[in-house]
């Protein structure tokens, strides 16, 4: 019996541990022997006030700027500028590479500064479309035609991230994509 490969996106308001879920889960999957690639991003804070974003490549360790306040150009998305070469050469780059190179997939974060790229958005289709199990967080309440079409896929499973199923989230998650490698 044919079964889909898991499209996996965590969502959740600010703050509530969507990356730390997806990094948990990665941490679990390489555990568990999985080659898992593609790119991840955290916030940088200087002082106790947030300055900007990081990209970094999974598989390489390779980081940059998704976005930062004294970024001098690219797109503007609320007091942040996104580097669109940090962006397109680390967070595409690894998306890509991923998709030769893995067995999994993530993607950390779907969200209105990487889909500024179109090198990224681009990237993205394949990733949704190839055959490979992918985890990615997703901006909460983001909406657009790219998102719309990825949230309602047939492969496609959102979990929303709460206070009460953060701590396991990760092992559900795993548990989930480890069974789709073994079947």
């Amino acid at each position: 019996m044919f079964t889909l490969k898991p499209l996996i996106l965590v969502t959740g308001p600010p703050g509530i541990g969507k990356t730390s879920i997806l990094r948990r889960t990665v941490k679990e999957l390489k555990n568990r022997k999985y080659e898992v690639g593609g790119m991840i991003c955290r916030e940088v804070r200087e002082g106790g006030v947030r300055v900007g974003f990081e990209i970094m490549d999974l598989s390489t360790g390779t980081r940059g700027w998704l976005a930062h306040v004294n970024q001098p150009t690219g797109p503007r998305i609320g007091k942040y500028h996104v580097n669109l070469t940090d962006l397109d050469v680390i967070g595409v780059g690894s998306i890509l590479d991923a998709l030769q190179n893995a067995d999994i997939l993530a993607v950390d974060e779907i969200g209105p500064m990487e889909l500024s790229s179109t090198a990224f958005s681009n990237a993205l289709v394949k990733a949704v479309e190839s055959s490979k199990p992918m985890l990615g967080t997703i901006h909460y309440g983001l909406r657009n035609s790219l998102v719309n079409s990825i949230k309602t896929r047939e492969d496609t499973e959102i979990f929303k991230v709460t206070y009460k199923n953060r701590e396991n989230l990760h092992n559900l998650i795993a548990n989930k994509i480890s069974e789709h490698l073994t079947s």
